[in-house]
């Protein structure tokens, strides 16, 4: 099994998008082991043409049913590799050619990628990945993990070998297709092989020695075809990982897997000679009926970034805090907020509260540098509640370098108007929707929690805490140490909105990167990691529906 960037934080990716786990492919038969029974609404977001499943708005798995005689569009299973999502605004959240990264020139050629010391068996699968020879790919995938195996020194996988091969200097490596009469047929033949690496279990955001996942990779050479594909496939993972959390993992019983399958390669297209491929060109080793690829466990490829930091809630909490210099970082020089944001919280105040109006309703969740806080107590509201949890900002807070203290509390129109309450605002917000508190403008920016922690918050407290025309925010740094998680991850978060009961419109900010382009350098100057790479901030703007 391959690394992989793991789960996404919010406010909380400045600690990391870049923790790494192991995770699961998008085939079937790794989802198989997991059973889910809570209802959750995905409708909204699957098209009827979809082999997905979902009836009385209740997506499942179930264990054996995947062999049934009932037809497929009858069974109440989710088949996550083929969803298709009617998302009529995907485009805008994709690669755009004049976004173009400004990176140093990497070495794409074959020879360096797939060198001549790669293991026999990983070698044979991303040289058929490279040449798009689908015909000879497709026997190996039939074997466990061999759509995610990586080469041990330049961790290319073959979704990175078959994007990479579309390069301009690679094309002259690729065999000639008799339909091979414009430019891009090469794109199209490494889309079939794209496709059918997610189906057999590849995973989207592996990285390589450059520090590159597949859809960075179709990003750098302006593949926007094949960067939608890696998106998708992004967006899949994400929402089934989202049903799978805290899902009891059934056990496998022996010689049950696979049992009834069906053969996904009954319709390859054409005969092949023996020890052709589908081009006719010579094949690498042959691909017997029943191939059997053995990869050393000892010769897997790391990532560089496999000892990322590992921020949680718990330990943050628990952590001492500096404020210096334009920062808050934790005691292992974590940012936890930063002064550059200072443009980003206030056009999200703008965007909360529109016309600026006195006497509105605000509740803020996480104070940390008091930056947004300060900028609502400037609309002179008639009700500000803060909540934060973290002892040594709570100290901060009532110290004489903070004006939201005891005399600040005591200065609201009414008694409570003003108010900072101390704790987890999971334990908090359930006394102030028993309170009956409601609000115009709520934004959510905390740290160290991770994405199921926000959704949680706009999915069982903001349609309670929102005023009928009220607005909803938070910090979206979802993914963002890199654009195609932030990708995935606006859609993931669009759509969990959505099923929430709210609609969200974004702005695109543009991000100075001057003083944050460099680890270390500038803003980034005694922190630990940078966890903003991206010249664009995407703000949510979030509405009750209706």
């Amino acid at each position: 099994m391959c690394e992989a960037i793991g789960k996404l934080h919010d406010r909380s990716t400045r600690s990391s998008s870049v923790k790494l786990g192991k995770q699961l492919g998008t085939n079937l038969a790794s989802w198989s082991n997991y059973r889910l029974g809570t209802p959750t609404h995905y409708a909204s977001t699957i098209t009827d043409s979809s082999v997905a499943i979902v009836q009385s708005f209740k997506v499942r798995l179930a264990r054996n049913g995947i062999g049934s005689a009932t037809p497929l569009t009858e069974r109440p299973y989710l088949v996550i590799g083929t969803l298709n999502f009617c998302y009529p605004t995907i485009d805008s959240y994709l690669y755009h050619d004049s976004e173009t990264p400004s990176m140093a020139a990497k070495d794409d050629s074959i020879d360096t990628r797939i060198p001549p010391t790669c293991p026999a068996p990983i070698s044979q699968i991303l040289h058929h990945a490279w040449r798009h020879d689908l015909a000879s790919l497709k026997p190996l995938l039939k074997e466990p993990e061999s759509a995610r195996v990586q080469e041990p020194t330049t961790g290319e996988s073959p979704l990175h070998a078959a994007i990479r091969a579309c390069a301009p200097a690679n094309q002259g490596t690729l065999p000639a297709a008799a339909d091979d009469d414009n430019d891009n047929n090469v794109e199209e033949r490494a889309k079939a092989v794209v496709h059918e690496l997610f189906m057999s279990g590849a995973i989207w955001n592996s990285l390589d020695n450059n520090d590159e996942t597949p859809g960075c990779v179709a990003a750098r050479l302006g593949l926007r075809g094949l960067y939608t594909l890696c998106v998708e496939a992004g967006v899949r993972a994400e929402l089934l990982f989202g049903l799978l959390d805290g899902y009891e993992e059934l056990e496998s019983d022996d010689g049950e897997e696979g049992e009834g399958e069906e053969d996904g390669n009954a319709q390859d297209g054409g005969e092949v000679k023996e020890g052709e491929n589908a081009n006719g060109s010579a094949e690498l080793g042959g691909a017997a009926e029943d191939v059997e690829v053995v990869v050393d466990s000892e010769q897997t490829f790391v990532p560089k970034r496999a000892g990322g930091p590992d921020v949680n809630s718990k330990d943050y909490l628990r952590s001492d805090l500096t404020y210096s210099d334009g920062k808050l970082v934790d005691s292992a020089q974590n940012g936890v907020m930063m002064a550059w944001e200072t443009s980003i919280m206030r056009a999200s105040v703008e965007a909360l509260l529109p016309d600026l109006q006195a006497g509105r309703r605000i509740l803020n969740i996480g104070f940390g540098m008091g930056i947004i806080d300060s900028m609502f107590a400037e609309m002179h509201p008639s009700k500000h509640h803060i909540i934060e949890a973290h002892p040594a900002v709570l100290e901060h807070i009532n110290s004489s370098d903070s004006k939201f203290g005891k005399e600040w509390e005591a200065s609201g129109p009414s008694d409570g108007a003003y108010k900072v309450h101390s704790g987890k605002w999971q334990e908090v917000v359930p006394k102030l929707l028993e309170q009956g508190e409601t609000y115009d403008a709520i934004y959510f920016d905390t740290f160290g929690e991770d994405y199921n922690q926000l959704r949680m918050f706009f999915t069982e407290y903001v349609p309670g805490l929102l005023e009928e025309q009220g607005r909803f925010g938070f910090f979206n740094g979802l993914g963002a140490d890199r654009k195609i998680c932030y990708d995935v991850y606006t859609q993931v978060v669009e759509m969990h909105l959505s099923d929430a009961g709210l609609d969200v419109e974004w702005q695109e900010l543009e991000v100075d990167m001057k003083d944050l382009a460099k680890e270390g350098e500038g803003e980034w100057e005694g922190v630990k990691r940078r966890y903003w790479t991206l010249d664009k901030y995407r703000l949510p703007t979030c509405t009750l529906m209706g």
